[in-house]
């Protein structure tokens, strides 16, 4: 029965995120707005209904641990799994507005939660903090796009054409949509917690891992099929507009409406923050040179999520390799990454460096 429930719940979950996206996106469209617009606000707050979903349940049984290691294990695999797919997929052109704006804002907003859970908690007043942030960030968006700076697409009234193009259509779908994830939701945290109680696991690793990867199914199924069919503003923007909206929206949200905040462990501050972190500060070396996501790039990130989904279980199970499996990953392997990034954006700077050089003597 827990695995029918489980199976039921993601079913849910992703039938209410394809319609609420659907529904949300097209009556975006209607408007004018540009792709990389809605892929940062209306599909990445579809996208990460789930995350909301599961979030609010979690805190309001209790669970607060499946709650925020949700948010931290969506963050990461938004980048690492997503992004490496979709770029492994095909290659991934970035926006300029991606690199010198959102992705410095979610790398800023990640320090500011770990600054937030320092004290052990994300207390109601830091969640309306960061609501309060998330209402100036989309107030930002929406002010930028009337003054022209995303350009409107040519191609919007054909997205914005088909059976449901009309607006009570639309709304049908987002309200069908929102009945879905609350239900999927809450069925995915019972589940969840249960699993975790008869196997011995943690909550907090099976929000990280189990309830991660079931709440960002939507996102991965958005970001490849977008990649597939070219809309790679849309397949980035969405990924990297998620990860702002997990933490300004969905934890916010949750530790908000929570009676005594939400508690922070101390595995969660010496290791799977920091990991969101460095997981967020590595997009922007990689998408600033060429203001593109390659297969390599793809092939690092999803290999990556791999060893991080590794270290996991074998915390989970308290394996006797943990420790030489961690001093071999923060030792050897996330130096020589972080050096390979370094020398990557050097020779980016010197190459424009150069071409500035012999234009200005041209």
């Amino acid at each position: 029965m827990l695995v029918l429930t489980f199976v039921v719940s993601l079913v849910l979950l992703i039938l209410g995120a394809e319609m609420l996206v659907r529904g949300a996106s097209k009556l975006a469209m209607s408007f004018g707005i540009s792709p990389l617009l809605v892929g940062l606000t209306v599909v990445s707050f579809g996208t990460s209904a789930p995350e909301l979903a599961v979030a609010v349940s979690g805190v309001m049984t209790g669970n607060t641990d499946v709650a925020l290691g949700n948010v931290v294990g969506s963050n990461v695999l938004n980048i690492l799994l997503i992004l490496g797919l979709a770029a492994l997929i095909t290659p991934l052109v970035v926006h300029r507005q991606l690199v010198r704006q959102e992705v410095p804002i979610m790398i800023g907003i990640s320090f500011l939660v770990l600054w937030l859970a320092f004290d052990g908690f994300i207390s109601r007043l830091d969640g309306l903090v960061l609501v309060l942030l998330l209402a100036v960030y989309l107030t930002f968006l929406f002010v930028q796009s009337r003054r022209g700076s995303g350009g409107v697409d040519a191609d919007l009234p054909a997205l914005a054409s088909g059976w449901d193009r009309h607006w009570s259509v639309q709304l049908l779908l987002i309200a069908v949509g929102l009945v879905l994830l609350v239900l999927g939701a809450d069925w995915l945290v019972e589940v969840a917690v249960s699993f975790a109680q008869s196997m011995g696991i943690s909550p907090l690793v099976i929000g990280l891992t189990v309830v991660a990867i079931g709440t960002s199914l939507p996102e991965i199924a958005t970001s490849v099929l977008a990649a597939l069919r070219g809309q790679r503003d849309i397949a980035v923007g969405n990924v990297i507009g998620s990860n702002i909206f997990n933490l300004l929206a969905v934890l916010g949200i949750a530790a908000g409406i929570s009676p005594w905040g939400i508690p922070v462990s101390l595995a969660m501050l010496k290791f799977d923050l920091p990991v969101m972190i460095a997981v967020a500060v590595a997009c922007l070396p990689i998408m600033f040179t060429g203001h593109r996501i390659g297969r390599r790039e793809g092939a690092l990130f999803f290999g990556y999520y791999l060893a991080y989904t590794a270290y996991l279980i074998l915390y989970a199970q308290s394996h006797d390799a943990l420790d030489e499996y961690s001093l071999v990953m923060s030792a050897i392997v996330l130096p020589l990454t972080v050096i390979t990034l370094l020398i990557v954006l050097l020779r980016e700077l010197r190459a424009r460096r150069i071409r500035r050089i012999r234009q200005s003597g041209g």
